[in-house]
């Protein structure tokens, strides 16, 4: 189908003194007009699709030259959104792009909405809503790993699976209704033949319902709060990870008073690291504020790196501390051991003894493998798992798939009951239906403004 309207967008970022090139891209019937009025092409260059032209960006009533620029054409159907596609490639920056998108505008190109053009890509029927989705996943990623489960994504790896089985549901369903329409005509329904297709869909479906927690970890990452006494070597722990001063390190206990964030990347996972203050009692009022924000960041973190001075080994602080994040998933961190006279750990009280650990020495920088290493298998231990994951469903995609296996389990049902086959086609339809909208083939508009509203503009 065809869109009505041409949009027009600034499709790179725009910061000052940042870039060296800025596009402003164009979209619709009239985006080629357009493109014609304000740029001034000079010598013999031909006007074709998927050529680059050399020219000025040019008002159309001064005849004031606005940016030195190229243009690019890529004409319906073999552009992006399936419609004529112009872009002005012109100087990074501000100000030229912002002169070029508002001289379209003033030509009659409507101000694209977020994620219009990849809308248009949709509805012209270029994308189908799991590679469109894959789009912003890919220009989000915040990991190599993140960015290539997008582009599998992208490239109809996640569509495949579901496409097949809606068609084995909808095989399903036309041999059912077959046998309502026909039935003097066709043999009986062999049950125990739909059974065992519909519990081979379902075990598939089961593994792709596997990968929601674990696609929402790479593309959400990993949230982790080292957590202790004051004086632990939190900070220095935070610094040697980092490999940068991003905490304030000194000797004095309580140096730390608020959270400090750093973003990682291990194993292809993002972890957003929290240093938080040195958990204790005290009377200073800043500090207690302190230390409530590291209670807080501890119990709304993923993973807790509890962090013990191990030349001291366990403490009553320690235990304490314990108590209040022992419900998270934990890793203990024996910090100092460069001050130990040899690797030897103090033994701990069980069941301290059976957590996973790490040693490291943070002031040296040594150890920060030993940790990554305890983080990702811990990570790939529970039910998260990011470790060579080719696709992964999003949660709008799980909700669907729950209800469409949800409907199957019904059909499994209703055929154990004995019911008649009328019955079986109401939740056969209920899960085609579902794994239509996963793919945008039965779909609400509503739907379809939620998802891409969290596009950026001009994507």
């Amino acid at each position: 189908m065809s869109t009505l309207g041409t949009i027009a967008a600034i499709a790179t970022a725009i910061v000052p003194a940042q870039g060296s090139v800025g596009i402003v891209r164009l979209s619709g019937l009239e985006a080629v007009a357009i493109a014609r009025t304000l740029f001034h092409v000079p010598g013999n260059q031909i006007w074709a699709s998927h050529r680059i032209l050399y020219g000025y960006v040019r008002h159309p009533g001064t005849d004031q030259v606005v940016d030195e620029a190229l243009l690019l054409l890529m004409l319906a159907p073999r552009s992006y959104t399936r419609e004529d596609v112009v872009e002005f490639h012109c100087h990074g920056g501000i100000m030229a792009v912002q002169q070029v998108l508002q001289l379209c505008l003033e030509q009659g190109a409507q101000l694209a909405q977020p994620g219009e053009f990849t809308l248009r890509a949709f509805l012209n029927g270029r994308l189908d809503l799991t590679q469109a989705e894959s789009i912003t996943d890919l220009v989000g990623a915040r990991s190599p790993q993140a960015a290539q489960t997008a582009l599998a994504g992208l490239q109809g790896k996640l569509a495949q699976p579901i496409r097949q089985l809606r068609a084995k549901c909808l095989d399903i369903l036309a041999e059912v209704e077959a046998r309502i329409d026909f039935e003097e005509d066709l043999p009986p329904l062999h049950e125990a033949e739909i059974q065992r297709h519909l519990e081979l869909v379902l075990v598939e479906m089961s593994h792709l319902l596997a990968t929601a927690d674990q696609g929402e970890l790479l593309r959400s990452g990993l949230k982790v709060a080292i957590v202790g006494r004051p004086n632990v070597g939190k900070s220095s722990l935070l610094n040697a990870w980092s490999r940068s001063d991003r905490a304030i390190v000194t000797d004095l206990p309580g140096t730390t008073r608020d959270v400090v964030e750093s973003q990682l990347v291990v194993g292809g996972i993002p972890i957003q690291v929290l240093d938080t203050a040195g958990i204790r009692d005290t009377d200073d009022k800043v500090e207690k504020i302190g230390v409530e924000r590291s209670r807080l960041a501890a119990q709304n973190a993923d993973l807790v790196l509890l962090t013990i001075d191990a030349q001291t080994g366990w403490t009553d602080g320690d235990q304490a501390i314990y108590e209040q994040v022992k419900d998270r998933p934990l890793i203990l961190v024996f910090n100092k051991i460069d001050l130990l006279d040899s690797l030897s750990i103090p033994l701990l009280p069980t069941p301290h003894s059976l957590l996973p650990s790490a040693k490291t020495a943070a002031a040296l920088n040594q150890g920060i493998d030993d940790l990554e290493a305890a983080i990702l298998t811990i990570v790939q231990s529970g039910r998260l798992q990011a470790a060579n994951l080719d696709i992964a469903i999003n949660q709008r995609q799980a909700a669907a798939l729950t209800r469409a296996k949800a409907a199957l389990q019904q059909v499994q049902g209703t055929i154990a009951d004995q019911l008649p086959l009328d019955f079986w086609t109401i939740d056969l339809r209920s899960a085609i239906q579902a794994f239509g909208e996963i793919l945008g083939e039965d779909v609400t508009e509503s739907v379809l403004d939620r998802i891409f509203s969290r596009f950026c503009i001009g994507k």
